[in-house]
């Protein structure tokens, strides 16, 4: 029953609607791909993890935190193997590719959305058009003139209820993904920006740990020197 109301209002509602039923599915595709693709990277989070590698990297074990990173699917944790792997070379511009390359997979999509937001509501007002026009032609004709204003306006609305439907089932779709990516690359830069401090507090504290050892040698030669220039009395 649901079916046939459903053809029939696809019939009536004229040729353009079948420039409408693409984009429809288009969006019906997209979000539920996007609803999945986050469903599993939310899974994907391992917070415990996350904080084993910060601590490894404070302490200066990069070999031991980027095996561990490694071995994660957690999209924070893949960014940080890439950066520990490049950290000699270039670690701010590793960090910055692996994370460019997480955003993009999850702002995938997003462009076909903020397209769709302006392309229905354009193709339901280009069917409303029609549907008028060709009410207007048919006006000349006596027998088929009220079956003519009916069939025009109801092609018109329709089209203009499945444009304008669409566009927002969109538009709704796409500034929520559009606020998830948001949080996620505040995430990646995040983890990014800790890596980048805590290896370097390794670095200082390894380094002031190299300096002890040499004040230590001259602080004894001072006092050697000092008792070789000062001897003790007999």
């Amino acid at each position: 029953m649901t079916d046939n109301i459903v053809f029939q209002y696809f019939v009536k509602g004229g040729w353009i609607m079948w420039l409408i039923l693409p984009v429809s599915l288009a969006t019906i595709t997209v979000v539920i791909e996007r609803i999945v693709w986050w469903i599993v990277e939310s899974r994907k989070r391992d917070n415990p993890k996350l904080d084993q590698v910060y601590g490894l990297i404070e302490e200066g074990n990069v070999v031991d935190a980027s095996t561990i990173a490694r071995q994660s699917h957690d999209a924070r944790l893949r960014v940080i193997y890439h950066g520990l792997n490049h950290y000699h070379a270039s670690l701010e511009g590793a960090l910055q590719v692996a994370a460019g390359i997480e955003i993009e997979r999850a702002g995938r999509f997003l462009v076909v959305l903020d397209t769709i937001v302006t392309l229905a509501p354009l193709l339901g007002l280009l069917g409303t058009v029609t549907g008028l026009m060709r009410a207007f032609f048919r006006l000349g004709d006596a027998e088929l003139s009220e079956q003519a204003i009916t069939g025009g306006i109801a092609e018109a609305l329709i089209a203009t209820a499945c444009g304008l439907s669409i566009a927002v089932i969109a538009l709704i779709a796409l500034n929520y993904f559009s606020a998830r990516v948001a949080k996620f690359t505040f995430e990646l830069q995040n983890a990014g920006t800790n890596t980048e401090v805590l290896l370097r507090t390794a670095a200082a504290a390894q380094e002031a740990l190299l300096r002890e050892p040499t004040a230590s040698a001259i602080n004894n030669n001072g006092k050697d020197s000092h008792a070789n220039r000062f001897p003790a009395a007999a």
